[in-house]
């Protein structure tokens, strides 16, 4: 088989495969990019390390194999929504063996994968700790932070979205609009509220075209930089809380839900798949006005 790019990842996960199961890995590695396809990569090196020790060939692995490396990190003491997630990538690159007819059957189709809790425990903002977070960010913060923040805060976009918005602010039937590449290469068009409008036009200046948030150097933001701008904001709001850009985007669908926003709307402007996801942030908020009592 000719080295690609795939096969080059896969060496930093197993030395030893045979041919047809190189081929297995690079093929469904190669189907993600980015951050989904290094947590996948790092979930395969695992398992792939736990069968080598094993002595067992990945297409003589039998469910019990599979369940048996689930106890094993439950025993190791990762959370149960890490091993959910290990799981969920060897029944995705099983499957895709069965499509590939390298295989006659998945291993994993019947794999019990662990209960996770719908509740999400990630820290939240309620109104008056996001307001008190928008204002220093408006007042103090330095043109570009300033723009980064508040897109985070007034938008649900990913971390990546914002990295790679590709696009000056421009006009869509009267709104100032910005184009951003979401998760999974997938390229929206959102409304700007006019003072995030303001905020990314004085970041920009007088560029017209490169990335819409740079870092001090004029280079692309990158996630790192993003965290600090969020982070160094919170303590300048005196919120004591770990607060990262993850943080707005929660704050911003549970925010837009307390408004009285359809979940539909919440979730398109999410980008989630399932509205299950969007209603699991709405819940991990804290969120009490809406409840029967």
């Amino acid at each position: 088989m000719t080295t690609t790019a795939p096969s080059t990842a896969l060496a930093t996960i197993q030395p030893a495969f045979t041919d047809a199961e190189r081929f297995a890995l690079a093929g469904f590695l190669a189907g993600y990019r980015g951050l989904t396809r290094e947590a996948c990569a790092l979930d395969l090196r695992q398992f792939t390390s736990w069968c080598q020790a094993r002595s067992v060939s990945l297409f003589a692995v039998r469910r019990a194999d599979i369940e048996t490396f689930a106890r094993d990190l439950e025993a190791r003491g990762r959370a149960r929504a890490t091993i959910a997630r290990r799981l969920s990538t060897i029944a995705g690159f099983y499957t895709y063996t069965v499509q590939e007819e390298l295989l006659d059957h998945s291993p994993a189709a019947h794999v019990r994968r662990p209960w996770i809790d719908y509740e999400s425990h990630a820290v939240a903002l309620d109104r008056n700790e996001l307001g008190a977070l928008r204002v220093p960010g408006r007042a103090q913060a330095a043109g570009r932070a300033r723009a980064d923040l508040a897109a985070r805060a007034e938008r649900a976009t990913r971390i990546g979205g914002h990295r790679r918005g590709h696009r000056a602010p421009g006009l869509g039937r009267g709104h100032r609009t910005l184009v951003i590449t979401c998760k999974g290469g997938k390229v929206v068009t959102v409304p700007l509220a006019p003072r995030t409008a303001r905020a990314i036009d004085l970041a920009m200046g007088e560029r017209t075209k490169g990335p819409v948030f740079v870092a001090t150097d004029d280079r692309r933001l990158d996630r790192h930089a993003a965290g600090r701008i969020v982070r160094k904001t919170a303590r300048r709001a005196g919120i004591g809380k770990p607060v990262t850009p993850h943080t707005l985007r929660h704050a911003f669908i549970t925010a837009a839900l307390d408004a009285g926003v359809p979940l539909r709307d919440v979730q398109e402007a999410a980008s989630h798949a399932d509205p299950r996801t969007t209603m699991r942030y709405d819940r991990g908020g804290g969120s009490l006005e809406r409840h029967a009592t």
